[in-house]
Parts: structure tokens; C-alpha cells; sequence
């Protein structure tokens, strides 16, 4: 195979040649993006000042084509930016109309938009809405967490939410369905102290429904874990023939985690222990497995010695 060699000079004018040609590359890539263009993006429409007198259903999808003006790179990157896919939609007229004409706001939604990309049409221009009776509910806030406790810390008594319902407003087809509303994801990890925490609501996916308040106070009360053992009598039941029955032993040790503060105030008659006789009657057991059935809030089992009783029955 032929091997062209080429002097000094000559390697020389062919890289000065591929470098002119990489940057004159370049230099059009950027004056072609450069220049304005415009493209069709689809975004998504969010409501503003929605009437408080009339309670209102959109009817058409909550998308709409908008025709851009924008330079090639806001073009390029259009497709990956989602964030700044969104128009602010003021509702004010509908008090008195069954519409909206977006173009008749189209200098204040470009002054809200975050990238200068002007708008310069939509499809469809007009917004129509169904119109209902407006009515209101009180409904219970649902607390969403996840939350991780250091080693022997726990969750030790109720939740508290301030304020534990809200109110919500809107066409009452709508609202009638809406048993609770939640909040936003509490998310927490190594906690060893009581958590006290402001949470805003979730947003409500429809624009024609409203809430209030907005945000909420959250108070989990967290405390040390600790072991302890009490006796607790185990009570047979399904005896239904009345059977002159001998257990044994009559008393369960449980062991249990329980909050510092209420170590104390913990004793066997807030337990209860239960062996089931059907098991033998039915099932044909030797033993009857014992069933803690009645324990204090917050407290989780770890042991119960004997986990099966013995039992005689005299006839």
C-alpha cells in the first residue's frame, strides 16, 4: 500500500486547513441558532382568580399549542426545559362570561413567562367553561410521611394537625366525592425528637376547586424506647360447651417496648391474652397458641413466653 509523506509544511496547512474548517463549522452553528425562529411547543394551562361566586369545568383538555418566537437554541431546548412549559391563565371574566380568550392576554402571560420566548398564538384560542352551583364541605387533612427513627426512638403518641380539617370549595359533584385531602410527603430520617413541622396541602389538580388554609402545623411526639415483662392470665375462649377446662400455664410473660414516660403507668390490665379453643375442637391442636388480643397504643410486642399453653379438660 502507497504511504504519502508529507514534509512539515505541508501537515502544517492541512491542520491550519481542518481547524479553519471546524470553526467556520462552529461559527455557523451559532449564527444559524442565533437567529429568530418560530415553532410549536405544547403547554400547560394554570389557573388564576378563579371566580369565588360560580363554580366552573373546563371543557377542553388542560393543554394548549402555542406558537413561539424564540432563537434556535430556545427552539433546540425546548423539548427538555419542561419548567417554563406553563401559562398562567386569569379567570376574572368569567364572572360575567362562559369563556376565555387567551389572546386577549397574551402580553400578560409573556410578561410571567420566566424565558423570553414570546408567544405569539395559541390553538385553540378560546377557553369555554361549564358553569354549576358552587358549594362548600369541611374534610379531614390525611398526613403523609415517611419517617425513619434512630435506634430505640419511636413515634409515641398521636398525631396532632392544626388544623385537622380544611375547607374546600367548588361544584359540589365534585367536592361530594372528596372524603379526605392530603398534605405534602413529611420525609424525615434519623429522628430522635419530637417533630413539629409546617406542611403546605397538596394542590389541587383542578382549577375549579379550591381550598383552605393552605398549609398546616404537624406534631409527632417522639420518645425513647425501652423493654419490659409483665404477666399477663390468658382468658380461653370459644368454650361454647362449657367445658370444665384447666390451662397451663394461666399466665403469659410479655415482653414489650413502651415509651419512657409511660414505663410506669403500664401493668397487665391494660393486656389481654387470648387461646382460642376452636383450635382444638375444630383443628384438633395438643396446644393452643396464645394471642395477645388488647395492648396500649404505641407499644409493639417482642416476646411472649410460653407462646402455647397446655390445657386438661375435665368431663
Amino acid at each position: 500500500m502507497a504511504i504519502i509523506k508529507l514534509s512539515i509544511a505541508e501537515r502544517r496547512r492541512i491542520s491550519a486547513f481542518f481547524t479553519c474548517l471546524v470553526f467556520a463549522a462552529c461559527a455557523w452553528i451559532v449564527i444559524t441558532l442565533s437567529k429568530p425562529y418560530s415553532y410549536n411547543v405544547k403547554e400547560i394551562l394554570i389557573f388564576k382568580n378563579a371566580p369565588q361566586k360560580r363554580a366552573f369545568h373546563s371543557l377542553q383538555p388542560d393543554t394548549v399549542n402555542v406558537t413561539v418566537k424564540g432563537s434556535g437554541w430556545q427552539m433546540l431546548f425546548s423539548k427538555i426545559n419542561e419548567q417554563n412549559k406553563i401559562i398562567k391563565v386569569d379567570l376574572r371574566t368569567l364572572d360575567s362570561e362562559a369563556y376565555i380568550i387567551l389572546s386577549s392576554q397574551i402580553q400578560a402571560i409573556n410578561a410571567e413567562k420566566a424565558v423570553k420566548n414570546e408567544i405569539i398564538a395559541f390553538s385553540p384560542d378560546t377557553l369555554y367553561f361549564d358553569f354549576t352551583n358552587r358549594s362548600e364541605r369541611r374534610i379531614p387533612v390525611q398526613l403523609i410521611k415517611s419517617v425513619k427513627y434512630e435506634p430505640q426512638f419511636s413515634q409515641s403518641d398521636n398525631i396532632i394537625i392544626k388544623p385537622a380539617y380544611v375547607t374546600i370549595s367548588g361544584p359540589s359533584n365534585r367536592i361530594d366525592k372528596i372524603v379526605a385531602w392530603y398534605t405534602d410527603s413529611l420525609v424525615l430520617r434519623n429522628v430522635s425528637e419530637n417533630i413539629n413541622s409546617t406542611l403546605n396541602l397538596a394542590a389541587s389538580t383542578e382549577g375549579n376547586i379550591s381550598i383552605y388554609p393552605k398549609t398546616v402545623q404537624v406534631n409527632i411526639p417522639v420518645e425513647e424506647y425501652t423493654e419490659k415483662t409483665i404477666e399477663v392470665p390468658v382468658k380461653l375462649v370459644n368454650n361454647i360447651d362449657f367445658y370444665n377446662i384447666k390451662i397451663f400455664p394461666q399466665k403469659v410473660k410479655v415482653t414489650f417496648t413502651t415509651s419512657l414516660s409511660k414505663y410506669a403507668d403500664i401493668d397487665e390490665s391494660l393486656f389481654e391474652a387470648q387461646a382460642n379453643l376452636d383450635l382444638w375442637r375444630v383443628y384438633g391442636y395438643n396446644t393452643l397458641p396464645v394471642k395477645i388480643t388488647m395492648l396500649p397504643a404505641y407499644c409493639k410486642i417482642v416476646s411472649i413466653e410460653p407462646r402455647n399453653i397446655d390445657f386438661i379438660i375435665k368431663k
